[in-house]
């Protein structure tokens, strides 16, 4: 029994699968749930199952059971992960919300008929079975069978290979499926619900109380992240989907709750790349009588307990880099900037002098140039990528902070400061501005600013918060972090979307119809319920366009002689990264194999119409003999190749995409 329990061959749905024989397994599997349902033994009838042991407990337990004794009786239930099928005996995996445990059914011990019955189970059915835990010849904690039923059909065979599939959008589209076949990804969000777990558990203890605030807010506020836009019917407004909590827990802090915290799913209508997500999850706790000093103090307390309670150390490898949680450095922003640019802002004086050192630089300017501003722009070129180890940068310019207090001593910047790990901010804190007249004022600007560069904004002033301010609020230390990063960290996921079980996709289209003779022969009862072929999806696809409407930009009348083109050297490139470039709206940066064996990093203005994920594996067409320039403090090195044609006078860009097949660095003549 034990020599041939792992000596078997792989089923056949565990291979590479072309579609027809894919549907095929899917009509097999149809075929045994139509037969046990004409028989009566219908397994989604099936609406309970007495499961009173787990697999991992069920192995511990049996550890120190000497050999040859039997061990527990045990009711146990879950997913059927491989079946090895070897005449009057048959072994199987059995998978729960634990871990593993191996079944050895037998037929003299489950009945002949039921023993028929197992062996037409396809891997992925649900099984519930009874018997008792004993060891293998081969020293395998296992469950010696003695009944066993079919709970419900796994209609879909399950991708043998699924982990480390190089197309991982599949993955998080498919997340039940990932979960099911991956193990080590249930294990990330296990530990995401515990990190949630011991900051609640933290705060908690300081003496904070955890509240609710509206998502659905009747109005945009000024500030820059973009709103997701909806209309409550009964009342007949817009409203939109909060971009912070922030204006409600103060209000709460002036209401006498002088501790709060929310944990709050955020919504914004924005890009998306590793670090983004259009819905994210923060904290922001507010403390009355404390500052933005205070919030420091609370902030490397914090991280350091929850490292230590899910991790159990403070060094932590993050991405191959190692993490030191024990020592946290504080810079004012002037003083990073002066070490790593070598620009000392103190000796600025003015605003025309500050736009000239960002053009001596190449930073790039802000849309309102003055000196504070320029101060972050050079900030970001410079500062941020340097930041591995955890560090405090403080002491923000006001053009930046519209909700931070001024320095009493240096009305020019606020006391305000964010935290950074591996080059990535993490969260934000002030001492609260609780003047009300200095705060309508700020409020104004700001949406007076929003305006003027976007006419068609709705931003408004959140005047019902300043009558907040006018009744009081004391002096009052805030923060707000991201919890989706944090789990990044303790979890060394690469990316958000790998800590967060339903990340937001693009809509694939529907795939093609496939050619008939590619189909699998289905009776007629099964056809409403056949399964979708599984093909492989283009990330980018094209609405129809209107040729009638478009319209091209007139040819260059001027000639270009053959030599001075031929120096333009234009090479097939593959996208083996692509980001959004920080603080920057329209930029992404793509690393690219040129077919040389260096990395080429190309900066693109093109993030209105490409998220860059969309662009991962894609081989586009870039000039690469164009000077390095630098964007946003990167060298860019050349230029990606677009189509650009016009709409009703609405510009649409297009990348130049070719055929995969076509090399990385193959020249175009």
């Amino acid at each position: 029994m034990a020599s041939e329990e792992r000596n078997t061959t792989a089923q056949p749905e565990e291979q590479e699968l072309s579609a027809q024989e894919y549907n095929e397994l899917v009509a097999v599997r149809r075929q045994k749930l139509k037969e046990l349902q004409e028989a009566g033994k219908d397994p989604f009838q099936q609406t309970k199952y007495p499961q009173s042991d787990f697999a991992a407990e069920v192995k511990a337990n049996f550890v120190d059971v000497p050999e040859g004794e039997h061990g527990q009786d045990v009711c146990m239930a879950g997913r059927m992960m491989s079946k090895r099928v070897m005449g009057k005996a048959s072994f199987a995996d059995l998978r729960d919300r634990t871990g593993d445990i191996q079944m050895y059914i037998r037929r003299d011990d489950v009945g002949t008929e039921e023993y028929q019955a197992f062996k037409k189970f396809d891997i992925g059915d649900i099984v519930g079975v009874k018997g008792f835990v004993f060891r293998t010849k081969m020293g395998e904690i296992s469950v010696h069978v003695k009944e066993i039923v079919l709970l419900s059909k796994s209609l879909l065979p399950l991708p043998e290979k699924f982990h480390g599939l190089k197309d991982t959008e599949t993955r998080y589209r498919q997340r039940y499926v990932d979960l099911i076949v991956n193990p080590d990804v249930k294990e990330t969000f296990v530990k995401r619900s515990a990190i949630l777990r011991e900051l609640r558990s933290y705060l908690d203890g300081k003496g904070f109380l955890e509240v609710e605030t509206p998502i659905l807010t009747p109005f945009e506020i000024g500030a820059a992240a973009r709103p997701f836009i909806t209309h409550h019917n009964t009342l007949d407004m817009d409203m939109v989907l909060r971009i912070e909590t922030e204006l409600y827990l103060k209000r709460l802090i002036v209401g006498g709750m002088e501790r709060v915290y929310e944990v709050g799913r955020i919504f914004r209508n924005e890009g998306m790349d590793p670090k983004h997500n259009p819905e994210f999850t923060t904290i922001e706790l507010y403390q009355a009588y404390t500052d933005y000093h205070g919030m420091m103090d609370l902030v490397e307390d914090m991280m350091k307990t929850v490292a230590m309670k899910v991790c159990g150390t403070l060094q932590v490898s993050y991405q191959g880099k190692e993490i030191d949680l024990s020592h946290w450095e504080r810079m004012t922003m002037v003083e990073a900037v002066k070490k790593y640019s070598g620009v000392d802002f103190d000796e600025v004086e003015s605003d025309a002098q500050a736009v000239a050192l960002a053009k001596e630089h190449h930073v790039e300017l802000p849309e309102i140039p003055t000196k504070g501003a320029i101060l972050a722009e050079f900030f970001d070129a410079f500062v941020e990528d340097n930041l591995i180890q955890p560090t405090f940068i403080y002491d923000y310019p006001v053009e930046v902070s519209p909700l931070a207090k001024r320095k009493p001593n240096d009305p020019m910047f606020t006391e305000r400061f964010e935290y950074f790990i591996n080059a990535t901010e993490f969260g934000n804190a002030f001492s609260e501005l609780n003047d009300p007249i200095d705060q309508k004022g700020r409020f104004e600007r700001q949406v007076a600013e929003r305006k003027q560069l976007e006419p068609a904004s709705k931003a408004q002033v959140d005047y019902d918060y300043v009558m907040a301010l006018e009744y009081g609020l004391p002096p009052t230390g805030g923060l707000g972090f991201g919890v989706d990063r944090l789990v990044m960290l303790l979890t060394d996921s690469a990316s958000i979307r790998d800590v967060l079980l339903f990340p937001t996709m693009k809509p694939l289209e529907k795939a093609e119809a496939p050619k008939k003779e590619e189909k699998a022969e289905v009776s007629p009862a099964e056809t409403e319920t056949a399964a979708p072929v599984v093909s492989e999806m283009p990330l980018i696809s094209s609405a129809p366009i209107d040729f009638s409407k478009v319209e091209i930009e007139p040819l260059f009348k001027d000639e270009v002689d053959f030599e001075t083109f031929s120096k333009s050297d234009f090479r097939a490139v593959k996208v083996k990264e692509c980001t959004a470039v920080p603080k920057s709206k329209k930029l992404l940066k793509f690393v690219l194999d040129d077919g040389t064996g260096t990395d080429r990093v190309i900066l693109s203005g093109i993030h209105d119409t490409y998220e860059p994920e969309e662009l991962v594996g894609k081989t586009l067409i870039a000039i690469t003999n164009l000077p390095a320039r630098k964007m946003m403090g990167i060298d860019s090195c050349g230029m990606i190749i677009s189509a650009v044609h016009h709409e009703a006078g609405v510009e649409k860009l297009h990348c130049l995409m070719v055929d995969p097949h076509i090399p990385a660095g193959a020249k175009l003549y």
